[in-house]
């Protein structure tokens, strides 16, 4: 049967959930990943409150968001974003059963177009996507890594002023100060979800806002002017989950950010056996003064 493709809403949210959990068990499985994203049928229902609202925003906030059908049944999509001049591929599967036969490459060409300032991804290290995003221009930077442990109350000496926000308006100028440092661009739209999915706080010294970062069940992203503030922003982190009483806590981080990675490694936290690349047309930003969004979709 010949897929058909059409642009996907926000009412296709659950749908192209499922090829996405789908998708990810079957590679994941290949791979001897571990992973807690559910698969079968009933888990499927069970674990979509917890992606909803990411699932959601991307559907919301999505400039290209492409469904392949056979018989009106997803069987793969593709979606992006785009934050100024600057185009993330936040999302590209397709179903086992459909793979290798033209269906991604119709996806990721609708999705994925050339004309943007800056393209980049968040990808997993499936070989054959790999190749897709390499023959589309984008080139692997680095690893991202989750490292997670069991919380504890740390603290970590800082001349820093924490302060806690939970509606982004009144910070928004700050926080496009740091994105457009550390990211090379602008995001007010992600900020507004994410403050009203986690706790949000804007890092002082003195007078000035030098980085931002967002704690909660899902932590990130964080973006500091100065990455030696790690430990200090990592540790009150920590200890927010360990207030919380979380069983676990975690953060996506760049193998380039020696300062997290440092600070993690010497707390004790774990590197997760899943990774992922990030890959890009050419470089951007400061990213090396940065620890993702969790889960890593999009920056």
């Amino acid at each position: 049967m010949t897929p058909t493709f059409r642009r996907g809403t926000r009412e296709d949210s659950f749908a192209v959930y499922t090829v996405f959990a789908r998708a990810l068990d079957d590679f994941t499985r290949r791979n001897n990943f571990r992973t807690d994203e559910p698969a079968g049928k009933a888990d499927l229902y069970a674990g979509w409150p917890r992606r909803q609202p990411l699932w959601e925003h991307l559907a919301r906030t999505a400039d290209e968001f492409w469904i392949a059908e056979e018989a009106g049944v997803a069987i793969g999509y593709a979606r992006s974003i785009l934050r100024d001049h600057s185009r993330e591929l936040t999302e590209f599967f397709v179903l086992p059963a459909n793979q290798s036969a033209g269906v991604g490459r119709e996806l990721l060409a609708r999705a994925f177009p050339a004309g943007a300032a800056h393209r980049s991804i968040i990808a997993t290290s499936d070989a054959r996507a790999q190749g897709r995003y390499l023959r589309a221009g984008v080139y692997s930077r680095f690893p991202i890594y989750y490292f997670g442990r069991a919380p504890e109350a740390v603290q970590a000496p800082s001349d820093l002023t924490l302060e806690p926000f939970s509606q982004a308006e009144p910070v928004l100028a700050a926080l496009r100060t740091v994105d457009q440092a550390v990211l090379g661009y602008t995001r007010d739209v992600d900020h507004l979800w994410l403050a009203q999915t986690r706790q949000g706080f804007v890092y002082r010294r003195g007078a000035n806002v030098v980085g931002y970062g967002y704690v909660g069940v899902a932590n990130g992203p964080f973006a500091l002017l100065d990455a030696a503030d790690y430990p200090a922003v990592l540790a009150h982190a920590e200890t927010q989950a360990a207030d919380r009483g979380d069983s676990e806590t975690g953060f996506e981080t760049p193998l380039i950010n020696r300062h997290a990675v440092d600070y993690l490694l010497r707390r004790g936290f774990r590197m997760d056996s899943f990774f992922a690349f990030y890959m890009c047309d050419h470089p951007l930003g400061q990213l090396e003064n940065y620890v993702v969004t969790g889960p890593p979709f999009f920056m």
